[in-house]
């Protein structure tokens, strides 16, 4: 069974002016020192943020206990403090100027280096890294799951907000990302020595620092034998994280066993429905790459259920998935939920919400 970990980004937030908080020294060691569900917390780009590491998952209820006990731990520390510990892709509200950096040397040169962009950068995903045979299966996920890469998007948003206002994007996270200088949807692969060679030209770039800056949505680890699939925001619920990593895997095991030739959209095709989903999230219409043309959320579902089924008979999640993403479009993603507390009691509610959700 192809293995599987996660990555989740939280923001600590401060309930009475719900601005992001940098902890104090003694509340910041302690996050650190959590280490729930095996799991491992580490400092973010920003002083604000958190990022919490599964260890390897093979079943979904290894994921799903490794991901609720470091929220809960999390969350006890940041109550304790008297903090909430959010899930969104982006604060709803953020300070005047530039935010704090965490004390690392690679922030600072970055930091140094991307000035207002970073200034921003108060952004929060949920990362999957998927397992992998060898460098040429990589090559073959990473092609197969380009046309994917937007469905993804669409069903992780969590970022409606920014500044204080509605964004009108369902994933103001997914724009913010385009600014940075290798960023969006990977470009096809002839095969890996195209890969590498490419990649070589990117890092002898001025405007590359190293591989960890390159931010396609779906990018090979330069750590671990894995696809990290990057799209998502953050999630407000444990349950969602999951859902999500089951689909992502199923999605690269279907890519690398499928016979069929692996579509190769064009680069603007991919970028608009990259943003067409980022706007809209689940709701109204997207673009199918497949056939180029238009079509409903319902359809690219039914389209990707389809695609991976066979993987997720495989794995046991056919019944946890199809319930999820149900779930999804009967009450809404992160995006839509976001918008409907607002609309119910402003940000006090959205982030309520989102810190009593954290273990659902």
């Amino acid at each position: 069974m192809r293995t599987f970990g996660i990555e989740e980004e939280f923001f600590l937030v401060h309930p009475e002016t719900r601005l992001p908080v940098v902890p104090g020294r003694r509340v910041h060691n302690e996050l650190l020192a959590v280490a729930g569900g095996g799991n491992s917390v580490h400092p973010e780009f920003m002083a604000c943020q958190v990022e919490s590491s599964t260890p390897v998952c093979t079943r979904r209820e290894e994921a799903l206990e490794a991901v609720t006990s470091t929220r809960r731990e999390l969350s006890a520390v940041a109550r304790g403090a008297g903090l909430y510990l959010v899930g969104l892709g982006a604060p709803p509200q953020i300070a005047m100027g530039a935010g704090a950096v965490h004390a690392n040397d690679r922030y600072y040169a970055i930091n140094e280096f991307c000035g207002a962009i970073t200034a921003e950068h108060y952004l929060s995903g949920a990362h999957v890294h998927v397992g992998i045979e060898d460098l040429d299966s990589g090559i073959e996920a990473m092609n197969s799951l380009r046309p994917w890469l937007p469905l993804l998007t669409a069903l992780g948003a969590n970022s409606p907000f920014w500044r204080g206002v509605d964004s009108s994007f369902a994933s103001w996270r997914s724009v913010q990302y385009r600014r940075w200088s290798i960023q969006g949807i990977p470009p096809y692969f002839a095969d890996a020595q195209d890969y590498l060679r490419r990649m070589e030209f990117m890092l002898a770039s001025d405007v590359v620092l190293d591989s960890g800056h390159i931010c396609w949505g779906a990018r090979l680890s330069t750590s671990y034998p894995t696809l990290e699939i990057r799209v998502a925001d953050a999630q407000v619920s444990a349950s969602d994280t999951v859902l999500l990593a089951l689909v992502m895997r199923a999605l690269v095991s279907a890519g690398i066993h499928s016979p069929r030739p692996v579509p190769n959209p064009a680069p603007e095709a991919l970028d608009l429905a990259h943003w067409q989903a980022a706007k809209f999230g689940i709701r109204g219409n997207h673009y199918d790459l497949f056939t180029g043309t238009k079509c409903s959320m319902d359809r690219s579902l039914d389209a990707l259920l389809r695609y991976i089924g066979t993987e997720l008979a495989a794995t046991g999640d056919s019944d946890y998935v199809g319930a999820g993403l149900e779930r999804i479009m009967r009450e809404g993603n992160g995006a839509v939920a976001q918008r409907r507390h607002f609309r119910a009691g402003g940000f006090d509610a959205v982030l309520a919400e989102a810190d009593a959700r954290l273990l659902d």
